[in-house]
């Protein structure tokens, strides 16, 4: 490591696919390394939605600080320009306990956003992505006629999301409109960008099949802890499809239920096969990282003590 690395503030992520055990293999390295968690998850910041999340509990956080969790009502906007201030604001605050930051989650152009400095402001194409998400809110079919827009004008990127991902969808239609050329392009210069940071950066995989048993088991869990329950609670205090956060994966399925517009069986299945093509655009984008260092998740203690030698003098360190 250069004196220059040295010099860099301390940053740890841990990504990877849905289901693969990320909160709890970040909260075991939290308690070696005196390190405290930032979420990098776009639904777990809403309170009010638990269960859908797979929302790491008090006690699964074993007294690790966590940050970025139970912040917003689902109806208030949560976007990577807001994820990175507030990402920031809890890295200097953990800083200033004398502890070690980490991004624990799945989403991976919010992780991206942080540990490469990525810039832009939150009025960039404030009124094109306004327009865009009343156009959804409008249409029957708004979702897909944008993705199919997106697919025309950069099927490479397009083909990383489902057309349910409304919030991707609109940031790429909105950047091109605002800059030309494609998204995709965009972030190859993006991933090409030096981080600011002492980085490593953890992204834990594991065999594909196992992954996809789960998925099916923990959407099973969900159901019966009741994921119903809390999508009716949303539903009752006025919350819908047209806002970002019911766009998230098992709160439109159920709520498509609720409404008598599909049974509990096909709602579930939804979820299950939506989660797992999910699971696989993640893998695909955290493939396209560079500087990762692959984590098997079947080895958990290993990826603890592989983890630390990584990052050895961590411990001690102070940013």
């Amino acid at each position: 490591m250069s004196s220059h690395d040295v010099e860099k503030p301390k940053l740890i992520v841990i990504a990877g696919p849905t289901a693969t055990g990320k909160s709890a293999l970040a909260v075991e390295l939290a308690l070696k390394i005196k390190g405290e968690i930032i979420s990098a998850d776009s639904m777990q910041v809403y309170r009010g939605m638990d269960i859908g999340t797979a929302k790491i509990t008090k006690e699964e956080m074993k007294g690790v600080p966590h940050y970025l969790i139970d912040c917003l009502d689902p109806d208030e906007d949560f976007n990577v320009y807001r994820f990175q201030q507030m990402a920031k604001d809890a890295i200097e605050t953990i800083r200033e306990h004398g502890s070690v930051p980490i991004i624990c989650g799945g989403t991976g152009f919010y992780i991206q956003s942080v540990a490469y400095d990525i810039a832009f402001t939150e009025e960039d194409g404030d009124d094109i992505r306004k327009e865009l998400e009343a156009y959804v809110r409008e249409h029957e079919n708004g979702d897909q006629e944008l993705y199919e827009r997106l697919r025309t004008l950069d099927p490479e990127y397009a083909s990383t999301l489902h057309f349910h991902n409304v919030k991707k969808v609109i940031r790429a239609l909105t950047y091109m409109e605002l800059n030309g050329g494609k998204f995709s392009e965009h972030n190859a210069k993006e991933r090409a960008r030096t981080s600011p940071y002492d980085l490593k950066y953890f992204v834990l995989t594991d065999d594909r099949s196992v992954l996809y048993d789960g998925i099916d088991k923990r959407v099973d869990k969900m159901v019966k802890t009741g994921l119903l329950q809390e999508v009716a609670s949303l539903k009752e205090k006025g919350y819908h499809k047209g806002m970002i956060s019911i766009q998230g994966l098992g709160y439109k399925e159920v709520l498509d239920y609720l409404d008598g517009l599909c049974t509990l069986e096909e709602a579930i299945d939804r979820i299950k096969r939506e989660t797992r093509h999910f699971a696989k655009r993640q893998l695909t984008w955290f493939r396209r990282e560079k500087d990762v260092i692959w984590l098997d998740r079947r080895d958990f203690d290993r990826d603890i003590n592989r983890m630390c030698e990584y990052i050895r003098g961590l411990v001690t360190a102070r940013s």
